[in-house]
């Protein structure tokens, strides 16, 4: 466990996920979900921590394990066609994770989410959280409706509103 790594946890609480996305910024990456679950059957969640505190900080936990722990608490791998995708950010550690469930992630690999998950830590990196959300659910949005195009009327399976921990 770093030190450096459990100081910036600490001094990073979780008002500073507030501070940066604030209920409009929220309201606008929610729209962007919904307006990209028009163009395909899959589903998108936002999940943006702050920090890590207790034993998830003091275990030294990844981001890619949280993101992964998130992933199945919020049930993001319960949908129909198993192509649904979790977006996390973790504020501290400016790491961006994207878990897929088996169904989208066969499609587009690592190689692809990784590739989403880099020009998304580019914006933060300028200080343009708000657009760097926003670009990363647009590039999702783009995977799933390649590989998963609306096909009829889908049921929104999961909210659509942003999760701010």
């Amino acid at each position: 466990m770093s030190i450096k790594r459990v100081a910036r946890h600490l001094v990073h609480h979780h008002w500073r996920a507030k501070q940066i996305f604030p209920p409009d910024v929220l309201g606008r990456i929610e729209q962007a979900i919904g307006q990209g679950e028009t163009t395909h059957s899959g589903q998108v969640r936002f999940v943006v921590e702050g920090a890590l505190d207790g034993r998830p900080l003091f275990r030294n936990q990844p981001a890619r394990e949280r993101a992964l722990d998130l992933f199945s608490h919020l049930r993001i791998w319960d949908t129909e066609h198993n192509n649904g995708v979790l977006i996390y950010l973790l504020l501290a550690d400016r790491d961006v994770e994207i878990i897929a469930d088996r169904g989208i992630d066969a499609k587009v690999g690592s190689e692809g989410w990784e590739r989403i998950c880099r020009a998304m830590e580019a914006e933060f990196g300028a200080g343009q959280f708000e657009r760097g959300v926003i670009g990363g659910i647009e590039a999702v949005s783009r995977e799933l409706a390649r590989h998963f195009p609306p096909g009829g009327p889908h049921p929104n399976e999961l909210p659509d509103a942003p999760v701010v921990i």
